[in-house]
């Protein structure tokens, strides 16, 4: 690649560089078809979200739209501080301006996913506050597959397995759109280095102590066997397809069954009982996501032993996802656990 070429033109659209181009223009198609006046781009500092935001200004060359870029800072690891300033400097140069929000909130457990979990519920709430209903994540095609793979080892369902959407309500009325969801992160990463020079590495990615790491490390056994992650993402998409026709059987479910307020939930119980194991979860999952204002499913492991919980006969109350079961008259109810 000539110095003259060593970083994309923005004003250009990525026209100097055939591939890039083409996810430019797929990307362009995209957000051309959710015509959406503003949006909030979450932004991590790994190549990922970078490249993200790049397209992002790239995009508003060609359609004056308002981004707001966010940077969420956990404060978890020692340097975050640092990191988010490198961040916002290297976003700096290319005119873009960076928020960064501090979690005040400690994450001493479960690390991550408290922290996606809070994460999402900042984004939301600045979107609500700025009129905002589209959040944009730099999930990949490698990121849809490990999640495969996660749910995979779990023993999820097809709900699970199904993994990432590409567009989905979070919570009161934002949706989470992954325009880059079907993209290989090598691209990205190209895309990162080229226009920003630079990216944050992220040393979690690399701690062995994290499932995700782990999966992340199959990568390259896998496709040697010839099983190579396009494939897998094509059966993914497949099983997409089938999970709209359970939803839709869901969502009859959960009117049928379920009584909702503000502070509690009613759940038939005598109707509960009759369905499949399955749906059991999903109306669980539903019913916990209704009151706390979650995004993501919990485990099906521990759905399943709350499950099996409610099917002795002593049955009193259990604890899960920061809600308390118990049975009340005919009905199965759960409301938030008070700390």
């Amino acid at each position: 690649m000539s110095k003259k070429n060593s970083s994309v033109n923005l004003k250009n659209g990525f026209k100097n560089f055939k591939d890039l181009s083409i996810i430019f223009n797929k990307f362009r198609e995209k957000l051309d078809s959710l015509n959406k006046k503003r949006y909030l781009v979450a932004v991590s500092g790994g190549p990922d979200s970078l490249a993200l935001t790049a397209l992002t200004k790239a995009y508003n060359n060609f359609k004056k739209t308002e981004f707001h870029y966010i940077l969420i800072n956990h404060n978890i690891r020692k340097n975050s501080h640092q990191e988010g300033k490198k961040v916002k400097k290297l976003l700096k140069k290319k005119k873009i301006n960076l928020k960064i929000i501090l979690n005040k909130n400690k994450i001493t457990k479960n690390v991550q996913a408290e922290a996606r979990n809070a994460r999402y519920e900042f984004l939301v709430k600045y979107c609500i506050k700025h009129r905002i209903k589209i959040i944009l994540t730099a999930h990949n095609l490698e990121d849809q597959v490990e999640t495969f793979f996660i749910r995979l080892s779990r023993g999820s369902g097809l709900k699970g397995l199904s993994s990432m959407k590409t567009l989905n309500e979070i919570n009161r009325g934002v949706h989470l759109f992954r325009p880059v969801l079907d993209i290989k992160k090598k691209y990205l990463i190209k895309i990162s280095k080229n226009i920003f020079g630079n990216y944050i590495k992220d040393p979690s990615n690399n701690d062995k102590k994290y499932l995700r790491t782990k999966i992340r490390g199959l990568k390259k056994p896998l496709e040697k066997s010839g099983i190579k992650y396009e494939q897998i993402f094509k059966s993914i998409n497949n099983l997409s397809i089938s999970k709209v026709t359970l939803e839709n059987y869901l969502t009859r479910i959960f009117k049928e069954l379920i009584i909702k307020n503000k502070k509690e939930i009613f759940i038939n119980f005598k109707k509960y009982k009759e369905l499949g194991n399955d749906i059991k979860i999903a109306l669980i999952n539903h019913s916990i996501k209704h009151l706390k204002k979650n995004y993501y499913d919990l485990r099906s492991k521990k759905v399943t032993n709350l499950i099996q919980s409610l099917n002795k006969r002593d049955f009193k109350k259990y604890t899960l996802g920061g809600c308390i079961f118990f049975k009340k008259g005919e009905n199965l109810c759960l409301k938030i656990e008070k700390i």
